[in-house]
């Protein structure tokens, strides 16, 4: 049973993936022209579509609006009753439906080709009263739905929402878009804590937070201060400027070699090519230099050099920022 169970879900997502290839291959002229016409807008995306075509509709709105691309999503039902008024003259608006038979689209695009405004029409009937009254047709047509009896929109949604994120993304990469706009977008998500969340805003400071010793300082003196600091400490000169740090990793490595180690003063046990950031780095990139070193904390220091204060993966973690 369980082998048969895999073994179908296997052969219904290889029917998606060819509607996939389907809609790729397809892409011509007129994902050029939806493409260039998207771009010259000056208004809003305005999206539509009725059931399965309606969700589809949505994830697409809701993406544009990602990428900062401004959207509205119009349920073509209660545009009947007033919502046609979000309809400006100059948005763009793009139709969704598999048949392109829909009733209510027979009703609102009159509408909308009164007010002047492009119709990109995406569905898998080009013959259909919607791609007649688009400007721009995208036709979505596929070989077979992954329902057994080849009617319930499966493979075809899958492709129409390919095709949405491909048209989305585009656009905003033609609008050029950057990480630090995506950021701004996407403040309370992890993606935004990634790409704005600065070192300076998780590191510690102050005397008892930020770990630092002398490099003239005994061992006991160094192992006290990574005790009670998470196992770290900067080791600085006579002008405060860092030379070296010294982990709880240096210590059971130097134990292997020696019991002795506490005739030893910072300096003899000390990395003196430490790994740092600056306040002014992303957070993101602190984490990226912990996980490519093995290692847990980084100190953070300004431009002389002066250890200013501490970062610890764990506490990045607990942000999520990895």
């Amino acid at each position: 049973m369980k082998e048969k169970i895999l073994r179908r879900a296997k052969e219904l997502i290889n029917i998606e993936l060819e509607a996939l290839r389907e809609v790729k291959n397809s892409l011509n002229d007129s994902f050029y022209k939806a493409i260039m016409t998207l771009l010259q807008c000056k208004g809003r995306i305005v999206v539509a579509g009725v059931g399965k075509s309606g969700i589809v509709g949505r994830k697409l709105s809701a993406t544009l609006n990602g990428v900062g691309v401004p959207s509205v999503f119009l349920h073509p039902a209660e545009s009947l009753h007033g919502e046609l008024g979000m309809i400006q003259k100059e948005d763009v608006f793009i139709a969704i439906s598999k048949s392109g038979q829909s009733e209510e689209f027979n009703v609102i695009l009159p509408f909308v080709k009164r007010v002047g405004i492009p119709v990109i029409g995406i569905t898998a009937n080009p013959a259909s009263e919607l791609a007649k009254q688009s400007d721009i047709v995208i036709s979505v047509k596929i070989e077979k739905e992954a329902c057994p009896y080849n009617i319930v929109p499966t493979s075809s949604t899958t492709a129409m929402i390919a095709l949405g994120d491909a048209m989305a993304i585009v656009l905003a990469e033609l609008r050029g878009l950057n990480i630090e706009q995506l950021a701004t977008l996407h403040p309370g998500g992890t993606i935004g804590k990634k790409y704005w969340l600065k070192v300076e805003d998780m590191m510690l400071t102050g005397p008892q937070h930020l770990p630092v010793v002398h490099r003239e300082a005994s061992m006991k003196e160094a192992i006290l201060e990574m005790t009670q600091k998470r196992g770290i400490t900067s080791v600085v000169d006579d002008e405060g400027v860092l030379v070296g740090v010294i982990t709880d990793g240096d210590l059971r490595r130097l134990l292997e070699k020696s019991h002795d180690i506490f005739n030893l003063r910072a300096k003899d046990v000390m990395n003196t090519n430490p790994k740092t950031v600056t306040k002014d780095e992303l957070a993101a990139t602190a984490a990226l230099k912990m996980e490519n070193f093995g290692i847990t904390a980084l100190i953070v220091v300004d431009r002389d050099l002066k250890p200013i204060g501490i970062i610890h993966l764990h506490d990045l973690m607990r942000a999520k920022v990895i």
